[in-house]
């Protein structure tokens, strides 16, 4: 099994940043992409950037130029430095990352429990 824990979310104001991390544990021979998705109220999880191991990125174009997702392979982490946040921002945020528990294994996709980004003055 493998676990994602997401941390740094909060309150900011407009205009403010947060970075996002989340780490993944467990039995991991190795990952792919991870990537990082969003929640709105009222609207479908939708996907904010993705990173592969190679470290090739692509964004949401409603973040493009704001935010910027890294990766730490070593340490199985990913993270979302999110810049100029605006109220509609505001969601819940999700971590996912695909990884193969085993060499050979199949590679299975796994998601984070969510963590609260609120964007308000």
């Amino acid at each position: 099994q493998v676990v994602l824990v997401e941390s740094g979310g909060g309150l900011v104001q407009p205009g403010g940043s947060l970075r996002l991390s989340c780490a993944a544990s467990g039995s991991i021979f190795s990952s792919t992409a991870m990537g990082w998705y969003r929640r709105i109220p009222g609207k479908e999880r939708e996907r904010v950037a993705h990173i592969s191991d190679t470290g090739l990125t692509n964004y949401a174009h409603y973040v493009r130029g704001r935010f910027t997702i890294a990766r730490d392979n070593a340490q199985n982490t990913v993270y979302l430095q999110m810049n100029s946040l605006k109220p509609d921002d505001t969601a819940v945020y999700y971590c996912n990352g695909i990884f193969q528990q085993f060499r050979g294994g199949s590679w299975e996709s796994y998601w984070g429990q969510g963590i609260q980004v609120t964007v308000s003055s």
